[in-house]
């Protein structure tokens, strides 16, 4: 067997193998004498068809089956003769020959990249330091107190933060809109659940009266039909209330599965959820910036064949969580959309696994314990849900891949420099879409 390697654009190879024709006409021989010995031909007994009939009768299929069992052997006894590591199956393409010369064929495919993990002395980890303090624990409380907020009736005009009952019709061009209409509407002014200047237009309304608003949409508008357009609004305000807290007692926290030690007990759960979320959020903060390091100072061509897998994974993933939604299931996305993510994670996960190889990092099962046992301790019966993922191997699986991550997040974490930033527990948790631009770009 003769093989030959071309190296085409990026990880793409073309590798010609060629097979002698004695190779060739032993298997096609031995496949004759199999179909002699099973076929079934007018005139004679089944087993019993003279070789040459078979040969007349059945020597092109042969060949064309014998074919594709060579091909299958010779390919794998290519690779590892030429040490080619492929990615994806290939594309067979065969090559005219002499009958009398055996057979020959192109397999096409990509071969999977060489990783050279790059020092990563030079580069930095910016790492959030934050704590969970006095007054981040009592606007939590006051969150959670609005959560369960009523509202009692009064007679007064109404604020901002009062809720109005309403009734409203629209109109455009002085004819009513479909959808522009209700009755009975709640609406909490200072929300925003309206356009702009719908809920400004009554702070100061009192229960009874009507009023006028000239507003507009806005060009951004979800119905396309309205969007830009101006709109008149006759609003009749029949009711004002104002927000109602409640107290924070027994009764209240009873609420949210409190039972021991009283509003202390309620304080202490509160600070210490917060606290385990502030630290998760870091960590995983912490771990973008190492994968982005790691894509950085590790570029890598990665096989076109991979990706395009990876991107339909990401595709049907997308689907099963729209359908999970309430979406269709059918909604067509291109698979297109999910290139740029798939190429990220195909790379991340080459690097990451030449990380683990390069330095002997092997699985810590202490903290894949760990892990699932920090996560059913958010459930009611902690054991039954550590029990379910140690006898799901798919489950575990998963955890366990996380836990390998992260003592790769450790590992990068050692060789680079990190600097700590103080910054706050709202800042972390809620940062605003100006802050993540402005970090994108330094």
């Amino acid at each position: 067997m003769q093989v030959s390697i071309e190296s085409s654009e990026g990880l793409e190879r073309r590798m010609t193998v060629e097979i002698p024709a004695e190779k060739v006409n032993e298997a096609v021989e031995k496949r004759l004498k199999d179909i002699a010995r099973t076929v079934k031909l007018d005139g004679f007994r089944p087993g019993k068809v003279p070789l040459s009939v078979v040969r007349k009768r059945f020597s092109h299929g042969a060949k064309q089956e014998v074919f594709g069992d060579l091909v299958q052997s010779s390919y794998f006894e290519a690779l590892m003769q030429e040490k080619l590591n492929p990615a994806g199956e290939p594309s067979i393409e065969p090559v005219e020959k002499d009958a009398d010369a055996g057979m020959a064929y192109v397999a096409v495919f990509e071969v999977m990249p060489e990783v050279k993990l790059n020092s990563l002395s030079d580069a930095v980890v910016t790492r959030p330091v934050a704590e969970v303090t006095d007054e981040d624990m009592a606007e939590m409380v006051e969150k959670l107190r609005k959560q369960r907020t009523t509202w009692n009736e009064v007679d007064r005009e109404a604020q901002n933060g009062d809720q109005i009952t309403i009734n409203f019709k629209g109109f455009i061009d002085g004819e009513a809109f479909d959808g522009g209409s209700a009755d009975g509407v709640p609406l909490e002014l200072g929300s925003k659940g309206m356009i702009e200047g719908f809920e400004e237009g009554l702070v100061g309304a009192k229960a009874g009266e009507n009023r006028t608003l000239e507003l507009t949409f806005p060009e951004s508008y979800h119905a396309e039909r309205l969007a830009g357009k101006p709109a008149t609004f006759e609003v009749e305000v029949t009711k004002v209330s104002e927000a109602v807290l409640p107290e924070v007692n027994d009764e209240f926290i009873k609420a949210f599965g409190v039972t021991e030690d009283g509003v202390e007990g309620f304080y202490k759960e509160i600070r210490g959820n917060m606290t385990r979320e502030l630290q998760d959020k870091i960590r995983g903060l912490v771990k973008e910036q190492v994968m982005d390091v790691l894509l950085e100072v590790n570029p890598l061509e990665v096989p076109k064949a991979l990706v395009k897998r990876e991107a339909q994974v990401l595709m049907e993933q997308t689907k099963a969580n729209l359908a999970q939604g309430g979406q269709g299931s059918n909604i067509n996305l291109p698979v297109e959309l999910f290139e740029d993510q798939a190429k990220k994670r195909v790379s991340l996960g080459l690097i990451i696994a030449e990380v683990l190889s390069s330095n002997n990092i092997e699985l810590n099962e202490d903290r894949v314990r760990e892990k699932i046992e920090q996560f059913a301790q958010t459930y009611e019966d902690p054991q039954q849900v550590i029990d379910y993922y140690y006898n799901n191997r798919e489950q575990l699986a998963g955890i366990q891949n996380l836990v390998l991550e992260d003592q790769v997040v450790d590992w990068v974490l050692d060789q680079v420099k990190v600097e700590d930033s103080e910054t706050g527990f709202d800042a972390i948790m809620n940062p605003e879409p100006k802050d993540i631009e402005a970090a994108a770009d330094e």
